[in-house]
């Protein structure tokens, strides 16, 4: 059975490798250290379809080490205990290098069971994950560990990557046969391909394997038939993982920063992601944190919104969640608030703030130690402009400000109304 394009073409050295030219370029660090055979225990970070599992095989060849590979998907402690148990044996005298892949999967118990021996260098880990591994990743591993980032690679990488593979193709698929791919055709599906190069190949293949020859035994891969293929393009998401986040908190500092453009794309992206919940959520959550009472109907009109978006779902949902969207990135910002509350729930965190004032508390008996008596509560209604002075704040912080008036005509002009209240 012929294997997986994917797997054919997979590079054997490091010049064969497209993209990661930061880690993996001429005087690179991770290049460096590959190239000197002497591997260190690494955690390898990125998208699926990067690189990683290839620099990781690439790494284990050079270091003339035996390579095991696990998934922490499906493997447990007990495959770890068979790799141990090799150590001993002739295919562990110059150690042994595991690759395990989405290690953000194993729990605290299953990755401290390789501590010892990564310690002792009898097992030199290189780790896997698609998720950030400061967040997933235990940090008795991350502190034995370096870790690189793969990136997303380029159309362009991938590009490279399909024309080599087309040249695969034609040699060992279609021999006596002609093999041809349209201009646009390799263009288009390494567009489509979100980055992922595994992706673009897969879609190459299915491309080349099911066009039907023409009389003469030619081959011709169209972009009609590209398009086909790639239908859709990938979008790196996953609403518990790493991307899911990423695009949340773009979403919130595009339209703290007002720009309603920038927060229409990343809105799209969780559109077609189908994350109604979590675009709701965060909408509610901009329109109290970051307009705040620069605008205080902005978060009626956005909570309008969002219940219409719910009511209808997607496709028709895009145009109230756009509405609130593109509302609170042309609205005025304020964070006057949302600091005040932060700055309260610190000080009671961390420092004894007193007991509430006698006039303030819910009581109208005083003990018999009590020298003055009486609630002495004043009611501002019966003041002109419903206000006087009394102490609200207890005794030992009682001359802390928490709100300070933005900076926006909203809050400017409660501003002034109370400066000239509170003076009069």
């Amino acid at each position: 059975m012929t294997s997986p394009l994917a797997d054919r073409v997979r590079p054997q050295n490091l010049d064969e490798i497209v993209g990661q030219a930061h880690i993996l370029g001429e005087g690179k660090i991770l290049r460096s250290i590959i190239e000197s055979g002497n591997i260190p225990n690494m955690i390898f970070y990125g998208p699926s379809g990067t690189g990683k599992t290839t620099v990781a095989n690439i790494a284990a060849k050079l270091s003339d080490k035996r390579l095991y590979k696990l998934n922490a998907t499906n493997a447990g402690v007990s495959d770890i205990k068979d790799i141990i148990r090799d150590l001993d044996g002739i295919f562990g005298q110059n150690g042994v290098l595991l690759y395990l892949d989405e290690i953000q999967n194993f729990n605290k118990k299953q990755q401290q069971s390789l501590l010892e021996y990564t310690e002792n260098g009898q097992i030199t880990l290189i780790a896997s994950t698609t998720e950030n591994p400061y967040f997933y990743i235990y940090n008795a591993i991350l502190s034995r560990s370096t870790v690189f980032e793969f990136k997303p690679l380029t159309p362009d990488d991938i590009e490279g990557a399909l024309r080599r593979a087309a040249l695969i193709l034609q040699a060992e698929d279609f021999a006596g046969q002609t093999l041809e791919f349209e201009p646009d055709a390799i263009t288009h599906i390494a567009q489509m391909s979100g980055g992922d190069v595994r992706r673009a190949l897969n879609a190459l293949e299915i491309a080349a394997l099911y066009s039907p020859p023409d009389k003469k035994g030619k081959v011709l891969i169209t972009k009609e038939i590209a398009e086909q293929c790639t239908q859709k393009r990938s979008l790196s998401y996953d609403k518990k993982g790493d991307s899911h986040y990423d695009i949340l908190s773009a979403l919130q500092k595009s339209i703290r920063g007002s720009d309603p453009d920038a927060a229409l794309h990343y809105l799209a992206r969780l559109i077609l992601a189908d994350d109604i919940a979590s675009i709701c959520r965060r909408l509610m959550v901009i329109s109290c944190e970051d307009i705040g009472l620069a605008y205080p109907m902005a978060v009626t009109i956005t909570k309008s919104c969002v219940d219409c978006a719910l009511q209808l779902g997607f496709p028709e949902a895009r145009i109230p969640l756009a509405h609130a969207t593109v509302l609170l990135a042309t609205a005025p910002k304020s964070n006057s608030t949302y600091g005040a509350i932060d700055a309260a729930i610190r000080d009671i965190e961390n420092m004894d703030t007193g007991t509430i004032p006698r006039q303030l508390q819910n009581k109208h008996y005083d003990g018999e130690g009590n020298e003055i008596k009486g609630q002495n509560y004043i009611y501002p209604h019966d003041y002109p402009n419903h206000y006087t002075y009394q102490q609200y704040l207890p005794d030992n912080i009682k001359d802390k400000k928490y709100y300070i008036f933005g900076e926006n005509k909203s809050e400017t002009a409660a501003k002034e109304y109370w400066d000239r209240i509170k003076k009069g």
